[in-house]
């Protein structure tokens, strides 16, 4: 070992210089270059790239104050049957469950909102309520529906538009989120912040030829629907006016011979049975 200062000094400062290019060199050695690093292939998910389902309208949810408008303009009650086209996480079914003990169908063509709706549930505990079924909501029967709830896009509703005034019973009602019916006129609408609820009450089908007879007359009726609205003429020449239906219930005015009146009554089937106050009055749909 040198004796003399500077050489000891000189000696330590080659080691350290030494030292540094020996860890410089196993760095760069034994680190992965990017040129080079492996890419790990056995990881990979072919579901996480499947095509996803065909959608007939986005993956949309209501807000909380927007469901409770829809079901309260609905009158909603607990014994309700609610089904939910396009249902989503389930949100509107499980608070028609949780707020009134209705029970209710959802339906959706997302296999992977179905599970989240069924998880839904499941944590809210009404999985006894409500159920969650994959499948298209055009196959989807509607005779069982006293509720009818749909956030979907106004070109879906209009085709759905038939089936609903063909399988839904008269005075059922269907609630809309933000889209309308076209021509099918809303019976009540509410707006909810920046949303809108349109609501609908299913009419009785009471298009074409009737027989009414009040007291001791009886005259034809020839009746033209609009949806919930109705126009026409009885015996012949004399206007029907103000022709409304309200589900079941009719009301309209005219003048049989017995002076213009207020006709109020109930649609069943071929048969409406007059109501309220006024002589009894009665219509058969004619054969």
């Amino acid at each position: 070992m040198p004796r003399h200062p500077f050489a000891r000094a000189l000696l330590y400062s080659a080691g350290a210089a030494l030292l540094i290019l020996l860890v410089i060199f196993a760095f760069r050695q034994f680190s992965p270059r990017p040129d080079t690093q492996r890419v790990e292939t056995n990881t990979f998910n072919p579901a996480r790239y499947a095509s996803p389902a065909r959608l007939d309208a986005p993956n949309l949810a209501s807000d909380t104050q927007v469901v409770d408008a829809m079901l309260t303009l609905a009158q909603l009650r607990p014994d309700d049957y609610v089904i939910d086209l396009g249902s989503g996480d389930g949100r509107i079914l499980i608070a028609a469950a949780r707020s009134n003990g209705a029970h209710g169908l959802g339906v959706d063509i997302d296999p992977a909102q179905i599970q989240g709706a069924n998880r839904n549930a499941r944590a809210a505990g009404v999985t006894g309520l409500v159920s969650f079924r994959q499948q298209d909501l055009f196959q989807t029967p509607l005779q069982q529906a006293d509720i009818l709830t749909l956030y979907l896009t106004a070109e879906v509703n209009l085709r759905l538009r038939p089936r609903i005034l063909a399988q839904m019973r008269p005075g059922t009602r269907v609630v809309s989120h933000d889209y309308d019916m076209g021509d099918w006129h809303y019976d009540q609408r509410q707006r909810v912040g920046p949303a809108t609820v349109f609501l609908w009450i299913v009419p009785a089908q009471v298009q074409g030829n009737w027989t009414l007879t009040d007291g001791d007359r009886s005259v034809p009726l020839a009746i033209e629907q609009d949806f919930q609205r109705f126009t026409g003429t009885a015996g012949g020449d004399v206007r029907i006016e103000q022709g409304r239906l309200n589900g079941t219930a009719i009301r309209f005015i005219a003048n049989v011979g017995n002076g213009r009146r207020v006709y109020e009554g109930t649609v069943q089937g071929d048969r409406i049975t007059g109501t309220g106050a006024g002589p009894t009055w009665s219509a058969t749909r004619a054969p």
